[in-house]
C-alpha cells in the first residue's frame, strides 16, 4: 500500500512526526511538503528535532494570498499523485496545504484521510474553518481527536468513516518533553527562571491582519506586570512593523523556535497566551494556564476544564484574565492516551 501524505506548516511537521514513523512500518509512504512554512526556523528545524524523513517532494509554493497560494499547491499536488499513484492521500488540520491536497486528491478520485477531522470554531470568517469544513466532506477516512469533533461531524451528517483516535500532538509531546527538558538552553539563554515569565503566540490571521486587533492584544502583553516572550512569526512581526506598533521592553521578542525550545518554554510558563489551537491542547497536558486570544476555540474541553479562558482582543479583557485566573483542583486526562499515531496507521492498513 502506498500512502501521499501532504504537510506544509509547523503543525503539521510536528503531527507527521510520529504518524509517519507508524505508517511506515507496515505500508509506503510518499511525503510532499508544499514549502507554505519554508524558512529554517518554521520548517527545517522540524524535520531536524524531530527526525521526520526527507520529503519526497518539496513543492516551494511560498507564501502568498489564499487563492494563489492553494491553486499552486493544488496543481503541483495533482502532478505527485499523477505521477505516484497512491492509495490513500493523508492531510493533516486546517491549513491550505491540506485543503489543496484533499481537492487534489478528490477530482483524481484517491481516497482522503484527513487528521484532526471534525474541528469546529463555527466561525466562517476563519480561512481554517473553510479548510476542514470542505475536507471532510471529501474525506473517506476521518480521525477525531474528541468526542466533540465526533458529534459535530455527525450534526453535519457524516459519520461512514468516522473514528474516535485521540490527539497526535499529546503522541509527541510525550515521546519529546523529556529531550526537551534535557537539551533545551532556552531558559538561559534568555535569562528566565521556571514561572517568572509568561509565554505569547499570536499567528492567526484574525489577529494579524487587523491591525486594531494586534495593536489591543500587544498593548496587553505591554501592561503584564512580569516579563513575557513572545516568538514571533514572520507575518506577525511585519505587521507589528508596518503598524508601527510598540513593543516594551519586558516584552522579549524572539525568532520562531524549534518544537524542542518552544515545549521547554511552555513546561516553565507562569502562565500561556495564545491564538494557537496546539498550544491550547499543549499548555493542558503540561498544566499550565491558558489564556486564549480569541472569542471561541475548537479546543472547547480545555474551556469546560477550566484551564484556558477565551479573552477575545480587547486590552481589558486579556489583562482581566491574566489578573483573575485560577487554577482548577483538577486536570482530567483529555484527547486519548498518547498511541493516536499508531491507531491512525492501523485504521488505514485495515481499510485498504
Amino acid at each position: 500500500m502506498k500512502i501521499l501524505s501532504v504537510v506544509g506548516a509547523r503543525p503539521q511537521f510536528i503531527k507527521s512526526a510520529v504518524v509517519s514513523r507508524e505508517i511506515r512500518k507496515a505500508s509506503k509512504e510518499i511525503l510532499v511538503h508544499t514549502g507554505q512554512h519554508y524558512d529554517y526556523k518554521m520548517s527545517r528545524i522540524f524535520f531536524d528535532e524531530l527526525q521526520i524523513p526527507e520529503p519526497d517532494y518539496n513543492l516551494e509554493v511560498g507564501s502568498g494570498p489564499h487563492g494563489w497560494q492553494t491553486g499552486q499547491m493544488l496543481t503541483k499536488i495533482e502532478a505527485v499523485i499523477r505521477n505516484e499513484k497512491p492509495d490513500w492521500l493523508l492531510v493533516y488540520g486546517d491549513t491550505n496545504s491540506t485543503l489543496a491536497g484533499a481537492l487534489a486528491a478528490a477530482k483524481l478520485h484517491v481516497k482522503i484521510a484527513h487528521v484532526e477531522a471534525g474541528l469546529r470554531s463555527y466561525n466562517r470568517l476563519m480561512p481554517e474553518e473553510i479548510n476542514r469544513v470542505l475536507c471532510d466532506q471529501i474525506s473517506s477516512l476521518l480521525f477525531c481527536p474528541s468526542t466533540t469533533a465526533v458529534k459535530n461531524l455527525l450534526a453535519e451528517g457524516i459519520t461512514k468513516g468516522v473514528h474516535l483516535v485521540g490527539d497526535v500532538m499529546q503522541d509527541i509531546l510525550k515521546q519529546a518533553l523529556p529531550a526537551a527538558l534535557a537539551k533545551s538552553e532556552i531558559l538561559s539563554r534568555l535569562g528566565l527562571k521556571d514561572s517568572e515569565y509568561c509565554l505569547a503566540t499570536i499567528h492567526r490571521a484574525e489577529n494579524t491582519d487587523n491591525p486594531s486587533r494586534l495593536k489591543n492584544i500587544i498593548d496587553a502583553l505591554n501592561d503584564v506586570n512580569q516579563d513575557v516572550v513572545l516568538p514571533l512569526h514572520p507575518r506577525t512581526r511585519k505587521e507589528v512593523e508596518v503598524n508601527n506598533i510598540s513593543i516594551r521592553s519586558h516584552v522579549h521578542v524572539v525568532e520562531p523556535l524549534g518544537y524542542l525550545d518552544m515545549i521547554r518554554l511552555e513546561k516553565s510558563a507562569r502562565m500561556i497566551l495564545t491564538d494557537s489551537g496546539g498550544v491550547q491542547k499543549e499548555a493542558y497536558w503540561l498544566g499550565i494556564p491558558c489564556i486564549t486570544l480569541r472569542d471561541e476555540t475548537e479546543w472547547t474541553e480545555t474551556v469546560d476544564a477550566g484551564w484556558n479562558v477565551l479573552a477575545g482582543y480587547r486590552t481589558d479583557r486579556i489583562l482581566e484574565a491574566v489578573q483573575t485566573f485560577r487554577l482548577p483542583l483538577t486536570r482530567h486526562p483529555l484527547y486519548g492516551d498518547g498511541r493516536a499515531a499508531e491507531s491512525i496507521a492501523k485504521i488505514i492498513l485495515l481499510a485498504s
